[in-house]
């Protein structure tokens, strides 16, 4: 097999080609309204094909080795399983790399994959985010990482800098995600709302002494939705006491 055979073989085009040739068109119908495409939605103009996720990861399973050119083309694409295939062999390839360099350079791809308006979806960043937090936990410079997402006009860099925190959630460190959760208390968006009440939750689960004395600071400028789902995990007693605070 030749290497410029190889390369090819493994291009952008053909895995898109494959995609599509999965597409539905019902489907697609459903994500439309499930994506919240509308005009003035999180997912306006979004473009959907239909795919459903089993099928988009089979596919790319099968590509992990292709270039980080190749998977900008597919992160390009006007359709969203196919940025989503991207975001899946993005994650991939930095979770199979063992070189720090190449860990990095696929970071910053990501970061700035978000930032052009690429990887635009809260599925497109909760697949992703906490993998690549992985990558922050012991950089130096990962608080002003964090800030500058968090500080964001951009929703999906926002929701990103929630959810790269999840990382340090699985070491058992809390203070990323209060420090984070704090900073977004007062963010209008929905999406933003439910997000940062899932990792408050999830710092429940670790310590709920630490939540219930968030909360406790907080009752008066955290949002219903954030509530809600931060007191998932509570008794329906415990949860009654916040909701009526």
């Amino acid at each position: 097999m030749s290497f410029f055979w190889y390369t090819t073989y493994m291009s952008a085009n053909i895995i898109i080609k494959k995609l599509k040739s999965c597409s539905d068109e019902n489907f697609a119908t459903l994500n439309k309204k499930y994506f919240k495409t509308n005009l003035g939605d999180y997912g306006y103009n979004d473009r959907f094909l239909g795919i459903k996720v089993p099928a988009i990861r089979k596919i790319a399973s099968k590509y992990i080795e292709i270039s980080e050119d190749e998977i900008i083309k597919l992160l390009s694409s006007k359709y969203h399983e196919i940025r989503y295939c991207g975001v899946v062999i993005l994650v991939s390839k930095y979770l199979k790399s063992d070189n720090q360099l190449n860990k990095s350079k696929l970071f910053n791809l990501y970061l700035s994959e978000i930032k052009k308006g690429a990887i635009n979806n809260w599925d497109l960043i909760d697949i992703s985010a906490s993998a690549f937090g992985s990558y922050i936990i012991d950089r130096k410079d990962s608080k002003k990482i964090l800030l500058a997402l968090v500080s964001s006009n951009n929703l999906w860099e926002r929701r990103a800098s929630v959810l790269l925190t999840f990382a340090y959630l699985k070491q058992l460190e809390i203070k990323p995600t209060i420090f984070i959760c704090n900073r977004l208390l007062n963010d209008k968006e929905d999406l933003i709302q439910k997000a940062v009440g899932w990792a408050l939750r999830e710092v429940g689960i670790i310590d709920k002494d630490i939540l219930a004395n968030f909360l406790d600071k907080k009752i008066h400028s955290i949002s219903r939705t954030s509530l809600r789902y931060a007191i998932e995990k509570f008794s329906p007693t415990e949860r009654k006491f916040w909701l009526t605070r």
